[in-house]
Order: C-alpha cells, then structure tokens, then sequence
C-alpha cells in the first residue's frame, strides 16, 4: 500500500481573497521523483494544465523546468493576485501508484473551514473538478456536512458555481473542468465546446479551458 502524502503546505499570500482547492499532486511528488519538466510546486506537474492555462490567460511567461526560479515564479503570480493553494487532501492510500482521484483510500482531509475561518479576505473557492467520486467538490461537501453547512445552487450552467455561509460572509465556490488530459473528453462531449468547435475548426480544449477559466481568475 502506497502512502500518498501532500508534500506542500497550504499557500495563503497576504490579503488572498480566493483559493485554489484540489486534491493531490502526482505520487511522484510525494517521492520526490520529478521529471525535467515538472515544477516543484504547486500544480506543477508537467502534465498539469492549471499553469499553461493561467500562462496564456495573464502572459506570465511561466519556465516550465525544476527549479527555484519557476517556482518563484508561480508563488509572486499567486502573492500578487492574491490567490491561496490549499489542496483538500493531506493524505491517502493507494493499491495502484496512480494520481487517479477514484483510488484515493483513506483519506485524511484538511479542514478547508478552518482556514476559511482564519483568513477571512478569502470569498472565493476555485475547485478543480467536479462532484465526481473523489474530487474537490465531492470531499468538501463532505466536511460542510461535518459544520451542519451545505452549498446552495447559484448557478447549475458548467462551471456550477455554488455559496455557503461561514460565521457572518458569503463565500462562493466555482467548480471549474478539471485541469488534467483526462478531462479533454468530458469537454469534448459538450454542446457549448461542438458548437465553438463547429464555428472555429481549430479551437480546441485547451482554448475552452482559457476561456471558462480566465472569468474567475
């Protein structure tokens, strides 16, 4: 059995009014097994898309290489939008050494209130996925569940975005098409997506995800 540890700590730069809320990094972030490619941070694996996409949303010209600099680089983007990284998933195991969400098993979580509850500029939860089995949504609904707290539909068009109250504010939740390959399907089968793709052959899912995304960054 595979222990499956987050090997980052949360992210809060002064003043961050939204968070970043995932899962986990692939295994072999926790091994410390990163490929030349990979950045040693957070979403930086190089099969990742969340950092490609903000790329060429804000014209970062992000380095995409294991060093300090890319790193950094990622970190004063974060610091200067005032954006927070603070993955749900401290810890779990796995049979198969996979970063799939299904074979995540004893799953341990952060407590996402708790952090709500301390920096309280934050109004804003961007998930990466869905309510699937296993995503960000699915786990934090959960633990809402643990506060007597739960979402309210605001809106049910993809991405659905949701609210829930914590203490005396409203804090939205957006869940956005995940940032991974595994995903281009999902996309592939959508109305809006054939229709864009019907009146511009070449725009693609990397092109859709910039599109949803850049609205809530």
């Amino acid at each position: 059995m595979f222990q499956h540890v987050h090997p980052y700590k949360p992210f809060f730069p002064d003043g961050a009014t939204k968070l970043i809320v995932g899962t986990l990094p692939p295994p072999r972030f926790t091994t410390g097994m990163l490929n030349d490619r990979d950045v040693d941070f957070c979403y930086g694996s190089s099969n990742g898309l969340l950092w490609p996409v903000l790329d060429r949303i804000f014209d970062l010209n992000l380095k995409y290489e294991t060093t300090i600099q890319a790193a950094n680089q990622r970190k004063e983007f974060l610091t200067a939008r005032r954006i927070g990284v603070c993955d749900i998933v401290h810890s779990c195991e796995r049979d198969k050494i996979d970063a799939s969400d299904l074979g995540m098993q004893n799953v341990q979580l952060r407590d996402i209130i708790s952090y709500l509850q301390k920096y309280t500029d934050i109004d804003t939860l961007i998930f990466t996925g869905g309510n699937s089995k296993n995503g960000p949504e699915y786990f934090f609904r959960k633990q809402l569940k643990t506060y007597n707290l739960q979402l309210a539909l605001v809106s049910n068009t993809i991405p659905r975005i949701h609210k829930f109250t914590v203490g005396d504010r409203t804090v939205k939740t957006v869940s956005l098409t995940a940032p991974s390959g595994a995903a281009n399907r999902a996309i592939g089968s959508m109305q809006i997506y054939k229709d864009l793709k019907h009146e511009n052959p070449k725009f693609n899912t990397m092109d859709y995800r910039v599109m949803q995304y850049q609205e809530f960054f």
